[in-house]
C-alpha cells in the first residue's frame, strides 16, 4: 500500500468530516481529496492538479493562499509567546494592537472586542451578551432573538437555531424555543407583481407582525448578515436595512450584524455595515480577520451594550463568560499580518472594482440562459440560481441536483464554486486578490459548466 493509499484509508477510518455524507465517505463512495498547497487564488491536490478556488475556502482566504508574511508572523509569535490566557486582565502585545485595529475597521460607535475561535462561538457569545444585557436592565423576559429564514449564523445548539436552514436543524431538535425567524429578503422570490419598495414593506410588516405576536417585551435582538451567505448569497433590496432598523428602534431591540462573511473587505467596504448603512449594537466577525491562516473570531461590542456591562461589573463582579483560547497570541499575530496585507495592497478597493466586474460579466454571460433564473451579488460575492422556468420562478426537481452537477462540472474544468445548500444555486466568493483576467476565467468555466448541464436536463 502506498503512502497516499494509507492516508485515504486512515481518513475514511478515523476522520469525521463536517457536513459530509458519513456512509459515502467511510465506504469510499465519496472520492476524497487531499489538499497539499496553494498560492494566490489557486490550490493544489494530492494528484498535483491545480484549481482556481472561486470560493476562497469557505469565504475566508481573503488575501489568497501562500502568504509567507503571515506564516512568519505566526512563527515569530510562537517563538516569543505561544500561549497565555486573557482572563483577569492578562494580555499580550499582539492582542492589544489587534483590538485597536479591529475597532478602526468597524463602524462608529463600537467600543470593545471579545475573541473566540469561530463564527459559531462568536454568535454564542452574542446570545449570552444579549441575555446578560437584559437581565442587568431588569428585563428577564426580554430574551427572544429573531433571525431570518435562510440566514446562517453557526451550527451549535443556539447558533444552529439562529440559522434559518432546515438541514442544520434536522435530528437536532432545533430551533430552540427562544429563536424565531422572519422573512428572507430575497426580492427574486417576492410575490408576483410586487416591486422592490413594496417587497421591503412586506419584509418589514412580516417582522413587525412577528414582534407583535411574540410580544415586544420578550424580543431582545435581531441578527442578520448584511448580505446573506450560505442561504444563497442574497443581496438585500434597496432600503431594506434602513426600514428594518426603524422597526428595531421602535421596539428597543438590539441589532447584531453577523459580518463573518462580509467583514474585512469582501463587499468593497471595510465591513458590510458601512456599505448598507447598518448601525449595529453588536458585530460578529471571523473568517476574513485572519484569512483563515489561524482560527479567530471577534465579537465587537458597541457603546450601548458595553456601558451596561461596565456598570454591572461594579455591582455584580466579573461576567462569567470565557474561552480558554480567547485572544490567543498566535491567532492575533496572524490577524495583524493579514490586516497589514489588506491595507497595504488596498484589497478592499480591489474587491469593489474586480467584484463589480465579475458580477457584470456573470450577468452578461447568463442573460437569458434557459437554465438560469437569477444572477446576483455584491462586491466579491456572486451567485447563479437555476430555475426550470425563469419567468414563473419554478425550481427544478431537487432529484435532478442541478446545482451540484454544475459545481461538479466546474471542478472537472479546474475551478471550485460552491453548490449552495438551499436550492439549485452556484456560489462564488473568491479571494480579494482576484484579477480581472481571473474573473474572466471564472465566468468562462462557469459558462461551459452550465451549458454542459443544460444539455443534460433541458
Amino acid at each position: 500500500m502506498s503512502h497516499l493509499e494509507s492516508l485515504f484509508e486512515q481518513d475514511r477510518a478515523h476522520f469525521m468530516h463536517p457536513s459530509t455524507h458519513a456512509h459515502d465517505h467511510a465506504s469510499g463512495a465519496l472520492p476524497g481529496k487531499i489538499i497539499t498547497g496553494g498560492s494566490g487564488v489557486h490550490i493544489r491536490d494530492h494528484q498535483g492538479r491545480e484549481y482556481l478556488d472561486a470560493f476562497a475556502g469557505l469565504y475566508c482566504v481573503n488575501v489568497g493562499y501562500g502568504r509567507d508574511e503571515i506564516a512568519e508572523a505566526i512563527y515569530r509569535q510562537a517563538k516569543e509567546l505561544a500561549y497565555y490566557h486573557t482572563y483577569v486582565g492578562h494580555s499580550s502585545e499582539a492582542i492589544i494592537e489587534l483590538s485597536t485595529r479591529v475597532i478602526g475597521w468597524a463602524p462608529q460607535g463600537m467600543k470593545k472586542v471579545y475573541y473566540g475561535m469561530s463564527g459559531s462561538d462568536a454568535n454564542e457569545t452574542q446570545i449570552k451578551l444579549v441575555r446578560y444585557y437584559n437581565n442587568v436592565l431588569g428585563r428577564p423576559q426580554k430574551k427572544k432573538i429573531i433571525s431570518r429564514q435562510r440566514g446562517y449564523h453557526g451550527s451549535g445548539i443556539m447558533t444552529g437555531s439562529l440559522t434559518g436552514l432546515a438541514s442544520f436543524h434536522q435530528h437536532f431538535d432545533l430551533p430552540a424555543p427562544d429563536i424565531k425567524h422572519a422573512a428572507c429578503p430575497h426580492f427574486y422570490k417576492a410575490p408576483a407583481g410586487m416591486d422592490e419598495a413594496a417587497f421591503v414593506r412586506h419584509c418589514v410588516e412580516d417582522l413587525e407582525r412577528l414582534i407583535q405576536a411574540e410580544g415586544p417585551d420578550t424580543v431582545a435582538a435581531f441578527i442578520g448578515e448584511p448580505v446573506m451567505g450560505t442561504g444563497g448569497i442574497i443581496v438585500p433590496p434597496a432600503g431594506y436595512w434602513e426600514a428594518i432598523q426603524a422597526v428595531l428602534a421602535k421596539y428597543d431591540i438590539l441589532l447584531i450584524a453577523d459580518e463573518v462573511v462580509c467583514a474585512f473587505g469582501r463587499l468593497g467596504d471595510r465591513m458590510g455595515s458601512q456599505r448598507y448603512g447598518m448601525r449595529p449594537d453588536l458585530i460578529t466577525t471571523a473568517k476574513g480577520l485572519t484569512s483563515a491562516y489561524a482560527p479567530l473570531s471577534a465579537v465587537i461590542v458597541g457603546e450601548k451594550v458595553w456601558d451596561v456591562i461596565d456598570s454591572a461589573s461594579a455591582r455584580d463582579g466579573a461576567m462569567g463568560h470565557g474561552w480558554t483560547y480567547s485572544g490567543h497570541p498566535i491567532c492575533a499575530a496572524a490577524a495583524l499580518a493579514n490586516l497589514d496585507i489588506l491595507e497595504r495592497e488596498n484589497l478592499t478597493a480591489n474587491a469593489a472594482e474586480v467584484g463589480a466586474y465579475l458580477n457584470r460579466q456573470l450577468r452578461q454571460a447568463f442573460e437569458g440562459h434557459p437554465l438560469v433564473g437569477e444572477v446576483r451579488g455584491d462586491g466579491m460575492l456572486a451567485a447563479i440560481e437555476f430555475m426550470a422556468d425563469r419567468e414563473a420562478r419554478t425550481p427544478f426537481d431537487p432529484a435532478l441536483k442541478v446545482g451540484p452537477k454544475v459545481s461538479a462540472a466546474c471542478l472537472e474544468r479546474g475551478m471550485i464554486a460552491r453548490a449552495m445548500p438551499h436550492g439549485d444555486i452556484l456560489g462564488f466568493a473568491p479571494p480579494l486578490v482576484l484579477s480581472q483576467a481571473q474573473a474572466d476565467e471564472i465566468v468562462g468555466i462557469a459558462k461551459a459548466a452550465v451549458d454542459t448541464v443544460a444539455n443534460e436536463v433541458l
